[in-house]
């Protein structure tokens, strides 16, 4: 069975993005590699974990410029993490408004979640409780796929 390793994104401001995934996330930066030619950039990497054994890896390439907004809504792509209960979103409404970073709230029936961004515009959410998702294929979840799909 696979599991998630790492995700990777792009990062246009490395000081703010180590700052930010160390000082407000939490987050331990475990490793950097470095190198003259990726894409055409210099390019450094610098390796987070959040302490569950995955990667947040982001890439600063010297000199790109961040691409223009696609037009599609900002939280279509975004990084989710969880917390054990509600109550522990209490902590992270205090230490996001102590930082000064904007946030949302949102109910997802059982789960409520907060939503900001990194300082790449990376949108970050973190919900609770945890997502319990099953190991099979749901029929019914198949089944309205495929309908979407042919409509």
């Amino acid at each position: 069975m696979l599991k998630t390793d790492h995700i990777v994104f792009p990062t246009w401001d490395a000081e703010a993005s180590l700052a930010f995934y160390r000082d407000i996330m939490g987050f331990a930066l475990v490793d950097t590699s470095e190198g003259p030619d990726w894409g055409g950039y210099p390019w450094l990497m610098m390796i987070f974990t959040p302490g569950d054994g995955r990667e947040i890896v982001l890439v600063a390439l010297r000199g790109a410029r961040k691409p223009k907004n696609d037009g599609l809504a900002k939280d279509v792509r975004h990084l989710a993490f969880a917390e054990q209960s509600v109550a522990a979103l209490d902590g992270w409404r205090r230490r996001l408004h102590l930082s000064k970073i904007a946030f949302t709230e949102e109910t997802h029936g059982s789960q409520r979640s907060l939503y900001f961004e990194d300082p790449n515009g990376v949108i970050l959410e973190i919900t609770a409780p945890p997502s319990r998702p099953g190991k099979q294929t749901r029929k019914a979840a198949l089944e309205a796929a495929r309908k979407w799909i042919i409509i």
